[in-house]
């Protein structure tokens, strides 16, 4: 499928790959925040709750702003939207850098950079990705979107930690920071596909406050917002906490590093397959099947014991059902209501999920400080894997009236 839509679509190829260049050094950037939670937590003799809010805070701002800077780019186009979130995705990571209270930490860590990352990721360039290859094409170009991310992660984690081991952890933030300029000018071959300009027919006649009504009395849309809370609690969770909990039981600061790039290795291949699989079989089963597997993979590695083996295991497994969730859920966003307003309505659903990665997040730096122990968020994880997978049972996978109306 790929090498015959570079074929017959040249001009297009550009355009895809500056995109997932950029998804993948703004994915990477944030996925190794964790490599920073001890460093700066030593450096002020802080307890873990406190960066642990940060990093909540920063999922919450990056879930609040996404709604908007979608409805932004939905309106005024994604570019202008890239080009400020990566000034701010750079402010952040400088002022982090030499952060010495708790409040400047949660400014630069929390505000600054969950804004960053808001306006450069998903939510703002998987709608242009798709309306770039059209309908036939698009579950295709969700999948390798979201493993560019993926391979973000793979490729920027050991990047951040060996730039840490080099020249220390505040140095590192000021390398990290300068690089984002390069968010802002991937950004540009995205113009010709950006939101305003699209004049799709399903479209006529409805505003943004239309298309946000009709999403949130459709029931199978609610189901998929409540269900995404779950994935960010998972994901958001193992990122920041997992290089801790492993430095905890003992392995070297270099594993929990390997395990955050494993996990984004095996993601691309699980992303990439779980966007073609979404333009061949139901959507929610997909989902349900990712969320069953991640609740099974954590209750094996908590009953096994710990060794290097069960980790990179551990990681592995999570990998491959990473991110896959974003491919069906942002496709069932497409099919239900159109690629009018994607940004504005997968913002809301992303949204869901980035409260539950700020519940992860402070929560498990919350149970740390006050129990010792992460082995309560961990069973969490567990439930509420469970919980999703019924909630994406009953969803109908088909458009709204109106836009099946259309169609007829």
């Amino acid at each position: 499928m790929a090498a015959r839509f570079f074929k017959q679509n040249s001009s297009s190829v550009f355009l895809i790959g500056t995109a997932c260049l950029l998804l993948m050094l703004s994915f990477g950037y944030r996925s190794g925040f964790g490599l920073f939670v001890k460093p700066i937590t030593d450096a002020n003799e802080w307890g873990r709750e406190v960066i642990s809010l940060s990093l909540a805070l920063q999922n919450l701002v990056w879930g609040v702003v996404a709604v908007f800077a979608g409805a932004l780019a939905d309106r005024f186009g994604n570019v202008k939207v890239v080009v400020v979130g990566a000034a701010l995705y750079g402010l952040g990571m400088f002022l982090m850098a030499d952060v010495s209270s708790a409040l400047m930490l949660h400014t630069s860590a929390g505000l600054l950079v969950g804004a960053g990352v808001a306006g450069t990721s998903f939510g703002i360039i998987l709608p242009a990705m798709a309306r770039a290859v059209g309908e036939e094409r698009r579950q295709w170009a969700l999948g390798l979107g979201t493993a560019a991310g993926s391979m973000g992660q793979f490729a920027v984690v050991p990047v951040a930690q060996s730039l840490i081991s080099e020249f220390g952890w505040a140095s590192a933030l000021h390398i990290l920071s300068a690089s984002c300029l390069l968010l802002a000018l991937l950004a540009m071959p995205l113009a010709p596909y950006s939101g305003r300009q699209e004049s799709h027919l399903s479209a006529i006649d409805q505003t943004i406050s239309q298309a946000l009504s009709e999403a949130l009395r459709h029931g199978s849309y609610m189901y998929l917002l409540l269900g995404f809370f779950v994935c960010g609690f998972h994901v958001a969770f193992i990122t920041v906490h997992m290089p801790a909990f492993l430095s905890d039981a003992g392995f070297a600061p270099e594993v929990g590093a390997w395990s955050i790039s494993i996990i984004g290795l095996c993601n691309v291949v699980g992303a990439y397959m779980a966007g073609v699989w979404s333009g061949t079989f139901p959507k929610k089963n997909i989902l349900v099947f990712i969320y069953l597997g991640r609740a099974v993979a954590i209750a094996a590695f908590l009953t096994t014991p710990f060794t290097l083996p069960s980790v990179l295991i551990f990681s592995a497994v999570m990998g491959f059902l990473w991110l896959a969730t974003i491919p069906p859920t942002s496709g069932l966003v497409a099919v239900m209501f159109g690629t009018r307003y994607m940004a504005l309505l997968y913002g809301v659903v992303f949204f869901s999920h980035q409260l539950g990665s700020f519940s992860g997040v402070w929560l498990g730096g919350w149970l740390y400080d006050n129990t010792g122990s992460y082995d309560a968020i961990w069973w969490a994880g567990i439930v509420l894997g469970v919980a999703a997978a019924v909630l994406h049972w009953p969803i109908r996978e088909g458009p709204v009236t109106r836009l099946a109306a259309t169609k007829v």
